[in-house]
């Protein structure tokens, strides 16, 4: 990867949405569309972006230009929760969550004490991201420090923006899998003095979940966050009904499974909560309060039959939410697939995602959970140039399908609902390319 170069141009068929919006209906005034559109970006920053016509008169003789003349260029994908340690136990069969993390999951991180296995895994989870249109993901690491800066030194060589933590983990795992409340934050204060702020890495305190975490390992996480307050938190909450009974079980004197957390001050608008698929009333009260957000992982949900999502209630609530892919527990790297299964979970509640919203939450949405839409998630001048050039037509029936497309937001749909990595022609990662289709 060549260090940042001088000013870079992409001209093609561009579709973002202007700025953040309160209600989903809101969304399909602030899509902006251009067929014959110029972005110019400099030292990785857009520095202008409009339409072909307007636009060409600003490109000096050294800009180098690609012109996409048959695809369609949006904003990098973000991926709100994903397990780098997973990747290569995707399609685990037969369990839900608890009884899969038993027999799948703590067994495959065990592998990530050793850095040289947890290099290589990371350069191929990095690559799949690319591959697959996610420019920003939230990554679970595992509970060993070589884990973490194995991905951020992958990450670092492309330079994408990732958010990543070590596991914390001292309970309710294999022995050589957790650590101590003491050792998780030292082992995590360290971490967060090497990486956070360094180039585009940032970091996120990442205890599992509450029932792998001691009341003292959980009261040490609060501590981190008031001590680094522009820190991320990432965990999981609610994902499965024997879980939210466990935690009950565990934390008695706490009014809920998300109220554990919220004790110890991890809540906040740097707070990412995976699933959340069984929140209680006042929790989505909570949700909305301390401005933190959900992760929803609709192929993880329907895979371990954890349940059905309510994507309405976050508007309703106001409650920030990203997509997430989840692999392990998730199916696929890529977000169209996450997006196609997504639609199908609102419809069996009786709702309807448009293509609109759904881009939305694949891209401006998404860096608003983060915490990141003043840096990511659209066209908007000053904005790092993270952007995936999709083909629509990457498969005879695609095509087929795409000849009948009446307007840009139908085109949309069948690729949301049809898409995956083949469509993926290029991504682009601070203006320029990292992954091309061979």
């Amino acid at each position: 990867m060549s260090p940042i170069q001088a000013q870079r141009a992409v001209r093609g068929r561009f579709l973002d949405i202007q700025h953040t919006v309160t209600k989903a209906s809101d969304i399909p005034q602030a899509i902006r569309y251009i067929e014959d559109g110029l972005l110019i970006s400099n030292a990785g920053k857009i520095t202008w972006f409009g339409t072909w016509q307007e636009g060409q008169h600003v490109l000096n003789e050294n800009t180098a230009l690609e012109h996409y003349p048959e695809q369609l260029i949006v904003p990098g994908f973000i991926d709100t929760h994903i397990h780098f340690p997973q990747t290569e136990m995707v399609g685990a069969y037969g369990e839900q969550l608890l009884e899969w993390l038993d027999t799948y999951t703590f067994p495959t991180e065990l592998q990530f004490k050793d850095k040289a296995y947890a290099d290589k895994i990371a350069q191929f989870f990095v690559q799949e991201l690319l591959k697959n249109g996610t420019t920003t993901a939230l990554v679970f690491c595992t509970v060993h420090a070589e884990s973490v800066d194995a991905l951020f030194e992958a990450a670092e060589q492309q330079q994408m923006r990732l958010i990543a933590g070590k596991v914390m983990m001292d309970r309710h795992a294999p022995e050589d899998l957790c650590d101590t409340a003491e050792s998780a934050y030292q082992d995590s204060k360290a971490l967060i003095e090497k990486w956070h702020g360094k180039g585009r890495n940032l970091y996120a305190i990442t205890p599992r979940f509450a029932p792998t975490s001691t009341p003292e390992q959980l009261a040490r996480a609060g501590e981190l966050k008031a001590e680094y307050p522009d820190v991320y938190v990432h965990t999981h909450l609610s994902e499965n009904k024997n879980e939210i009974a466990w935690v009950k079980a565990l934390f008695p004197e706490q009014k809920g499974y998300l109220d554990v957390y919220h004790h110890y001050g991890l809540t906040g608008q740097r707070s990412v909560f995976a699933h959340c698929v069984h929140l209680e009333e006042a929790e989505w009260d909570c949700m909305h309060q301390t401005n933190s957000a959900i992760a929803f992982c609709p192929t993880s949900n329907l895979f371990l039959g954890s349940g059905l999502f309510p994507l309405k209630k976050t508007w309703e609530k106001q409650v920030k939410v990203g997509l997430g892919t989840d692999i392990g527990a998730g199916t696929s790297f890529n977000q169209l697939q996450t997006l196609n299964e997504a639609y199908k979970v609102q419809q069996l509640q009786g709702d309807k995602l448009s293509a609109f919203e759904s881009l939305y939450h694949a891209t401006l949405g998404g860096a608003k959970a983060l915490d990141l839409d003043d840096k990511l998630g659209n066209f908007n001048l000053d904005k790092e140039a993270d952007f995936i050039v999709l083909d629509l037509k990457a498969t005879a029936l695609q095509a087929l399908r795409q000849e009948r497309a009446k307007g840009i937001e139908d085109a949309l749909f069948a690729l949301m609902t049809m898409g995956d990595d083949r469509n993926i022609h290029a991504t682009y990662i601070y203006g320029e390319a990292v992954y091309v289709k061979a």
